[in-house]
C-alpha cells in the first residue's frame, strides 16, 4: 500500500473514532453536569413558572376572600435563612377560629422550578384546584415554597420545610392553625419531600443522617399523602435521573450511600405515619413504599390505577379530579382516608 493510501486510511480512522468518541464525550459530560441540562430547562420555563430562588415573595402579599369564598394569605415569610422562604394559608371560609385539621402541602417541579402560586410545571392537571377542593372540604391548607437548584441541593428543601414547621408551631394561635393534628401532603418532588419528611419525623436515624432536629413530634403528624413519588433511583427512566441526580449532587452517577439516604423507604419502620400513596408515573416507587409500610405494619392504603383498572395514568393524575372519574375515585378514598385520622 502506499504511503498516500496509508495516510487516506488513517485519516478515516480518525475521523470515524471521532464521529463515535465525540457524542458519548458529550453525553457522559452532560450525565455527570446534569445542570446544563437542567438549566436549559429552566430558562426554557423562565416566566412561565418560578425557576429562581428569591429573597422577595413572588407575589404581591394579598389577604382576603377569594371568589370561592375561600379566606386566603398570601406570602407569609416563615424563615430569612433561606429564599423562597413564603407560605400560604387558606381557610374554607371567613370563619378562621374554627378549629380544623391543618393540611401542609409541598408543590411539585423537579426541584427547579414551580411554586405553591402556579403548581408543578411537570404536570398536566391543575394542582391549584386540587388545593381549593381540600381546603372546602374542611382543613387549613397551608402551602409551601422551598429552595430550588442549581443553588440548593438536597437536603436542603427538608432543613426548610423543618423551618416552616417551627414557624407554624410558634404562629399557630396567630393563624388559627391546630398543629396537633397534621398532615403531610405533597406531589411529584413535593411527594418525595413529603415522604422523606415522614421518615425524619418519626426515625431518629434519618433525622440524624439528614442533620436535622425535627420540630414535629411523630404524634401530631396524623398522616401523609404520596402523590406519585419518585424514590428508588436504581428503577427511574434517565430523563427522571437527570433531575434527581441534578437535585442530590448534579450528576446521575449517585454513590450508594448518597442511594440509601436519599430513598427513604429504606428508613422505614413502624413509627411511620399512616399514609396514603397515589401511583401513576411512578407506581413502581409506590408499590415499594407499600409493601415497606406492610413489613412496618403501619396502616396505609394504595390507589394504583394500572393495578385496579388496567389504566396507565398521567403524573399526579389526582390533580384532575374535577374533569376525570378515576382521579374523583382516588381523591374521594384520600378524602375519607384523611379524615377519618383527624377527626
Amino acid at each position: 500500500m502506499s504511503g498516500q493510501k496509508k495516510k487516506k486510511k488513517h485519516t478515516i480512522l480518525i475521523i470515524f473514532a471521532i464521529v463515535l468518541t465525540v457524542p458519548a464525550i458529550t453525553a457522559l459530560i452532560l450525565m455527570t453536569h446534569t445542570q446544563i441540562i437542567v438549566g436549559t430547562i429552566q430558562k426554557l420555563a423562565a416566566g412561565t413558572v418560578n425557576t429562581i430562588n428569591s429573597y422577595e415573595p413572588l407575589g404581591d402579599p394579598m389577604e382576603g376572600i377569594k371568589d370561592n369564598s375561600q379566606y386566603i394569605i398570601t406570602e407569609i415569610k416563615y424563615s430569612d435563612n433561606y429564599p423562597n422562604s413564603f407560605l400560604d394559608i387558606t381557610y374554607p371560609n371567613e370563619d378562621r377560629e374554627m378549629p380544623r385539621p391543618t393540611l401542609i402541602y409541598f408543590h411539585g417541579g423537579g426541584f427547579f422550578g414551580g411554586s405553591k402560586s402556579v403548581g408543578d410545571p411537570l404536570a398536566g392537571s391543575d394542582a391549584t384546584a386540587l388545593l381549593d377542593d381540600i381546603c372546602a372540604e374542611g382543613f387549613n391548607l397551608v402551602n409551601i415554597d422551598y429552595v430550588l437548584v442549581p443553588e440548593y441541593h438536597f437536603p436542603a428543601p427538608l432543613i426548610q420545610a423543618d423551618e416552616a414547621f417551627r414557624f407554624l408551631m410558634d404562629h399557630a394561635e396567630e393563624y388559627h392553625l391546630d398543629m396537633e393534628r397534621v398532615v403531610i401532603m405533597g406531589s411529584s418532588a413535593g411527594a418525595i419531600m413529603t415522604s422523606q419528611l415522614g421518615s425524619m419525623i418519626t426515625n431518629p436515624d434519618y433525622a440524624e443522617a439528614l442533620g436535622v432536629s425535627p420540630v414535629l413530634k411523630p404524634e401530631q403528624v396524623k398522616a401523609v399523602v404520596l402523590d406519585d413519588a419518585p424514590l428508588v433511583y436504581d428503577k427511574f427512566s434517565l430523563g427522571t435521573k437527570v433531575l434527581v441526580g441534578n437535585y442530590v449532587k448534579g450528576s446521575v452517577f449517585l454513590s450508594r450511600e448518597e442511594k440509601q439516604k436519599y430513598n427513604n423507604i429504606l428508613w422505614v419502620d413502624e413509627n411511620y405515619p399512616e399514609a396514603f400513596l397515589l401511583g401513576s408515573e411512578y407506581y413502581i416507587d409506590m408499590r415499594e413504599m407499600d409493601a415497606a409500610l406492610t413489613g412496618a405494619n403501619v396502616n396505609h392504603a394504595l390507589v394504583d390505577p394500572l393495578v385496579e383498572r388496567n389504566l396507565q395514568m398521567q403524573h399526579c393524575f389526582v390533580a384532575s379530579e374535577r374533569v376525570d372519574e378515576v382521579a374523583k375515585d382516588a381523591f374521594d378514598r384520600m378524602m375519607v382516608f384523611i379524615k377519618q385520622l383527624t377527626k
